[in-house]
């Protein structure tokens, strides 16, 4: 659990990790919207973006097999397609189980896949070389309105108040279990779902009086709905053209000042 709830930030010096986060971040819907927008049957660009995504995944020292690997994570959800393959009109070109695959449904279900493989990647490397604040200061910056950049920083925040209520349970459960030897511990199907009913209805109670504590100290020190964050330098040309040309440059200035969010875990600072 505590992988799969990990910050996905790698601390770094690339110049990736140097650019800035708004440029990053306009890069990045703009490649991911790429993706999506392609045709089905446009087999040569996918090898090409995945070439680009991965070469700037090395350059921001984070290895495109990883990130290939992490991207991964996308194609279960991308099996919920899979029925394209069945209900698309086109030249039959198998049976599987009594069903007709045609050649169309074939060709965008593989789209699909493709898509969501690439798009996650893109999104992973935004999250890996881009603090979690640094992306809500670019949203901010971007003109995405307050209240949404302030709830989406409100439920990453209480994502980690979720696992660790969680985390806490599961080491109350197992404080409590205890098996006898060469017989199978727990009950049927029937029980298990009840523990895990009460466990997820008692997850939610104390997650919620857990988040009431977190706002009522977040409102102690100051908060109002806005993000605090310093002033940063201006946009400039030079961020922009390395943002259009991945990898064609160093930059070698700080970045802006990391925005000062009280939901982060981090100490707000000003690098630069």
């Amino acid at each position: 659990m505590s992988a799969a709830f990990h910050d996905r930030y790698h601390a770094g010096d690339s110049p990736l990790h140097r650019l800035d986060p708004r440029v990053k971040l306009a890069t990045a819907l703009a490649l991911i919207l790429g993706t999506v927008l392609l045709p089905e049957r446009a087999w040569p660009a996918y090898p090409l973006l995945w070439a680009l995504i991965g070469s700037l995944a090395a350059i921001g020292g984070l290895g495109a097999w990883h990130v290939a690997r992490m991207g991964g994570l996308a194609l279960p959800f991308a099996l919920a397609a899979v029925t394209l393959l069945f209900t698309t009109p086109g030249p039959p070109v198998a049976q599987v189980a009594g069903f007709t695959v045609t050649s169309a449904g074939l060709a965008r279900f593989l789209a699909i896949l493709l898509k969501s493989w690439l798009a996650v990647q893109a999104a992973l490397l935004l999250s890996m070389t881009t603090h979690f604040a640094d992306l809500l200061w670019a949203l901010e910056s971007l003109h995405v309105p307050g209240t949404l950049v302030a709830i989406i920083g409100v439920m990453y925040r209480y994502l980690f108040t979720l696992k660790e209520e969680a985390e806490r349970l599961i080491r109350a459960r197992a404080a409590r279990s205890a098996t006898a030897p060469d017989q199978k511990a727990g009950g049927g199907v029937v029980w298990r779902a009840q523990v895990a009913g009460g466990m997820i209805g008692n997850l939610f109670l104390r997650s919620y009086e857990r988040s009431e504590r977190v706002y009522a100290a977040m409102l102690s020190r100051g908060y109002d709905g806005r993000l605090r964050k310093l002033d940063p330098p201006p946009l400039t040309w030079r961020a922009v053209m390395l943002g259009g040309v991945p990898g064609g440059g160093v930059d070698r200035h700080p970045r802006p000042g990391r925005a000062v969010v009280e939901l982060t875990r981090e100490p707000p600072y000003h690098r630069g």
